[in-house]
């Protein structure tokens, strides 16, 4: 998977960046929560993979590792073949995602004064 790219046409972005660790291994992050969208919005964990540049195997993996660390599944998926598979967001992954979206936010409001403190003090783009 490709590292986003930001615009920084208008300046520089700090932007804080939360994951999430279940016994070391990182079962929630900026990338997993896009993969998460994506299912949702796609309905194909392949299609996900594709839009992220991603192998599908990545993809299963990094759904794999979400769906055993928390509590109940997050995706669950059917098989291709001649009725066509597909993924879907479970209960609990709906529920994750829209925490995770809500952390950010939160993040970026509880973070608003420090950040424009610190680019205050970045040279000049």
């Amino acid at each position: 998977m490709k590292p986003a790219k930001l615009s920084t046409a208008g300046g520089t972005i700090i932007k804080p960046r939360y994951r999430v660790y279940q016994d070391g291994n990182l079962v929630l992050g900026p990338g997993k929560a896009e993969l998460l969208g994506l299912v949702a919005e796609t309905g194909s964990i392949s299609e996900a993979a594709r839009r992220m540049d991603m192998s599908y195997n990545r993809a299963w993996l990094h759904i794999k590792m979400m769906n055993e660390g928390f509590s109940a599944p997050l995706v669950t998926s059917t098989r291709g073949g001649t009725t066509g598979g597909g993924a879907m967001l479970t209960a609990m992954g709906s529920k994750v995602l829209e925490l995770w979206a809500a952390l950010e936010r939160e993040a970026q409001a509880a973070t608003k004064k420090t950040r424009a403190d610190l680019q205050k003090l970045l040279a000049k783009s």
